[in-house]
Formats: structure tokens, sequence, C-alpha cells
């Protein structure tokens, strides 16, 4: 089987909470709340997916922080929060937090916050970006691996990114490997012999580049393997041709580090 149709759709770190999700004035120990632009060495820079649901902010700061943005479709910003994207935590510069669950071609509020490594809190100015409006992917079927059961996989970076987040519909959480990167796998069960036509690997991926699964396999009822299929962190649909309840899926080639999936989608026959 091959892929031939391909189209564009397209964590934590200890936050310092400074105005939970909202606009208002940053909690503080007494300290004088400094705004953010005074330690930016540039400014930010916010980086949509061609599928409009999430979206990259890019800062660098000139002192070590831990950094926040918190986002939303009005000014009081109750969307949401989005911290580093290193998963690794700490005080840094280099800046890359994703945010999730956005709707395509919408105007979103932003702020950055955050507390540099001398306790110092700092908060920007409220700034804005908008999502692109997405392309629909045409697929050929419904969805049979929407809630299907995790019966195993290779690692989970943590509960936060658990296995199940791969089968849950929705592109803002996503199943993380601890590491992986080329010997990530999930399988799942079904619940049922399902005539398989099609399916979708949707990566995870990070913003320096790594975590993508480019290529993977299936193994159909610890039987036959099929494959290679083309994935990534834009959605490829693959034709695919077999009947199977208990699917092993397997990453063939992939960029390292913590490989995993925001969504997998297995395509039945009508």
């Amino acid at each position: 089987m091959t892929s031939v149709v391909r189209r564009l759709l397209p964590v934590p770190l200890a936050v310092v909470v400074l105005a939970g999700c909202g606009g208002a004035e940053p909690a503080s120990t007494g300290s004088a709340v400094l705004p953010a632009e005074q330690v930016f060495a540039e400014a930010p820079v916010v980086v949509p997916d061609p599928s409009g649901t999430s979206a990259t902010l890019q800062v660098t700061t000139e002192v070590d922080m831990a950094c926040a943005v918190v986002f939303g479709r009005e000014e009081s910003l109750g969307d949401g929060i989005a911290t580093d994207a290193d998963m690794g935590g700490g005080a840094h510069a280099e800046h890359q937090a994703v945010m999730r669950g956005l709707e395509p071609g919408t105007e979103y509020f932003y702020r950055v916050q955050g507390s540099g490594a001398d306790g110092r809190l700092y908060r920007s100015e409220l700034m804005t970006f908008r999502t692109p409006d997405a392309e629909v992917a045409e697929v050929p079927g419904e969805n049979a691996a929407l809630g299907a059961e995790v019966v195993d996989v290779s690692s989970e970076f943590s509960d936060a990114f658990a296995a199940g987040n791969a089968v849950d519909g929705d592109l803002g959480t996503e199943w993380s490997s601890d590491g992986d990167g080329d010997d990530a796998s999930i399988t799942l069960d079904l619940g049922r012999a399902v005539d398989v036509v099609g399916l979708t690997l949707r990566s995870r991926s990070m913003s320096d580049g790594t975590s993508v699964v480019e290529t993977f396999t299936v193994t159909v009822d610890d039987g036959q393997t099929y494959g290679p299929f083309e994935a990534g962190a834009a959605v490829v649909v693959n034709e695919a041709d077999f009947t199977g309840r208990v699917l092993r899926f397997d990453a063939e080639t992939t960029t390292g580090g913590n490989t995993g999936a925001a969504e997998i989608e297995v395509y039945e026959a009508s």
C-alpha cells in the first residue's frame, strides 16, 4: 500500500503562574512586575501551523527565565496557557511554546510572562496573531480508532503524554514516548475486526525539528506487517487494504527524540 493523498492540517514546564489564564495583574510577593519587552532580545514571533489548530511562540530573552504564554480569542485570554516546549523545564533564554487547540481562521490575543532566574516577574503587553484557514482532509471512511484501547506502548514521557491521547480525537493532546525515536510503538485494540481502507498517523513534533515520525508500519493481529506508510506533523491519508482488530503501529523513520502521535486514525470501509 502506498501513500497517495496528502492534505495539510498541521509540555510541560513547571510554570510560574503569574495570572492564571487571564489578564489580571500577576500575583507576587510584593515585587513589581516588569515589562517583558525590556528583556526580549527581539520581538516575539508566532508561527501558526498550516492546520490553524496550533501555533508556536518563539522568543529569546536576555536573561534566563521560565516562560509561558497565555492566549485567547478575547482580551481576557481565557483559552489557555502554553509553556516552554523543551519538556525538560528550568530557566533558559531560548523559548518556544506551542499553543494548541486553536480554531482555524481566528484572531488570538496573547501575552508572554514568566519569572527570571533572579526571581523577578515579567509580563508583556497584549499582542495578537491570526491562524490560517485550514484545508479539510478527505478521508475514505469513519475513524475506527477513536477511543480504541491501548494494549501496549513502548513508553510514555509522563501521565500528561499518555498513549491514550493518540486516539482521543483531540489534536490538543499528544502521546509522547520517553525518547524512543525510531523504536516508538503503540498497539491498539479496535474492539472488533475492521476492514481497513486508510490510515493516518499525525505525528507530534518539537519546534527544533525532533520527535517527528516520518514513516510507520502496521502489524495486524500479530501477523502480517503493512507499510511503510507516510506520517509527519501534517496529515497524510494513506490507502490501505486489510482486515484486523489489534494493530501495532511502529515508527519506521523519525527525526529522533520523544516521538509519538497527536492522533492516529484507522478508516474503515463504509
